[in-house]
């Protein structure tokens, strides 16, 4: 009995070390979970049962298993490095069989396909042209490198400030004369291709509080003129025109011939102050190729382009289980659906229990390494001690097996 109990001892402790070893050899490993040994009690089975005096035969390790707490997260400069914090697994896929990581080391392959070192593809949901997230199954991400379409301006807002004291002109209006109007203010617009066209307002004062608004598109003043008249009230405030009016430029034959988009000025007024321009906006741009891209706090992954705009490439999809500790490990960071750990729940970061994820960061190991070395410390005094169990009985018998 008793070179049982040191011999199932030694056992153990040998598998303790083995993991404390695993631990710390994985201790810079990014996503990797520590794990712990846990033990129990082993007694003989009695035919008519077992009394309280019963002796035990010694010990056994029940189960491995990982502790899927917290690690510490690191930033880096790879904008495809993210790190989850909070619950949650990257949903991969490897030639077909689905795996779950916490390892968030991505990089995009030949084909614009996101994958981790070991050649899996990030999965997730996808987005269509206009850059919406189209939901249903997850996918394998992969970032479009094809340009934006150019957007025709169709909207814009001009806020300025016309100056009260003013002296109307008393001339017709003429773009090439500056004394025929007192201000002007440009902005840029873009045709159904994409080209820019420079569009220049005119203000001429007719009366008091009145003035007309003129127009050239690339030095060329427009047919229809005015454009508008701006009628101000005894604040300065705006009382005409009631709405947005319209500008038509022409485009050329290839765009269109002409386009028509709306300006507001609304916010438009008329004080005691020299002129000023205060805002100017429109909704148009030009073609644009992709020049960066990185995840937000929600896993969608936005594309930069060069003509300063943004859209949504597709978003990470995260996975959550009941049970984690009923994952099976594969190695490679990396686990499989278990029969302990239940089905997993798809889910967008920062959604239900799911964590947020933070791009330009990794999650390190949470291993911490100064526990480990003292655990090791202690699992060698076990394994001394077992030994020594056994070799005390050894001794026992050798007295016996001596008696004359």
């Amino acid at each position: 009995m008793g070179f049982q109990n040191g011999l199932s001892g030694l056992n153990a402790a040998a598998r303790n070390l083995d993991v404390i070893g695993n631990n710390v050899a994985n201790s810079s490993t990014v996503g990797a979970k520590t794990s712990r040994a846990e033990f129990s009690d082993v007694y003989a089975n009695a035919l008519s049962g077992s009394g309280n005096g019963a002796v035990g035969i010694g010990v056994a390790v029940s189960s491995i298993a990982q502790q899927f707490t917290q690690g510490d997260i690191s930033t880096t400069q790879n904008p495809l490095d993210m790190a989850i914090n909070g619950r949650g697994f990257f949903r991969t896929s490897l030639n077909g069989a689905v795996q779950y990581t916490r390892n968030g080391q991505f990089r995009m392959d030949k084909d614009g396909f996101i994958v981790n070192a070991q050649g899996a593809n990030l999965t997730g949901y996808t987005a269509d042209t206009a850059g919406k997230i189209v939901g249903g199954g997850p996918n394998p991400l992969q970032i479009s490198q094809a340009d934006i379409s150019p957007k025709s301006t169709a909207t814009t807002s001009v806020q300025f400030n016309l100056d009260a004291g003013a002296v109307a002109p008393g001339k017709p209006f003429s773009s090439i004369d500056a004394t025929s109007y007192n201000n002007s203010n440009s902005m840029s617009v873009y045709d159904s291709l994409g080209r820019q066209h420079q569009v220049t307002l005119y203000y001429a004062k007719t009366s008091a509080n009145n003035w007309a608004v003129y127009g050239s598109a690339d030095g060329t003043e427009l047919p229809t003129q005015p454009l508008t008249n701006l009628a101000f009230d005894a604040t300065g405030s705006l009382t005409a025109p009631a709405a947005p009016f319209n500008v038509t430029i022409p485009v050329g034959a290839d765009a269109g011939s002409n386009m028509t988009f709306t300006a507001d000025v609304s916010t438009a007024t008329q004080f005691g102050a020299p002129f000023s321009t205060t805002n100017i906006t429109q909704d148009g741009y030009g073609s644009g190729r992709l020049s960066g891209f990185s995840a937000d706090t929600g896993g969608v992954i936005v594309g930069r382009y060069t003509n300063g705009q943004t859209k949504a490439l597709g978003q990470v999809v995260l996975a959550n289980f009941v049970n984690p500790q009923g994952l099976t490990p594969l190695g490679n960071n990396a686990w499989s659906e278990g029969a302990g750990s239940g089905q997993p729940t798809l889910g967008g970061p920062g959604t239900g229990t799911l964590g947020p994820v933070q791009s330009q960061a990794l999650e390190n190991s949470n291993v911490d390494l100064t526990g480990e070395l003292v655990n090791m410390i202690t699992a060698q005094r076990v394994y001394q001690a077992n030994a020594q169990t056994i070799k005390t009985h050894d001794q026992l018998l050798q007295t016996i097996v001596n008696l004359r």
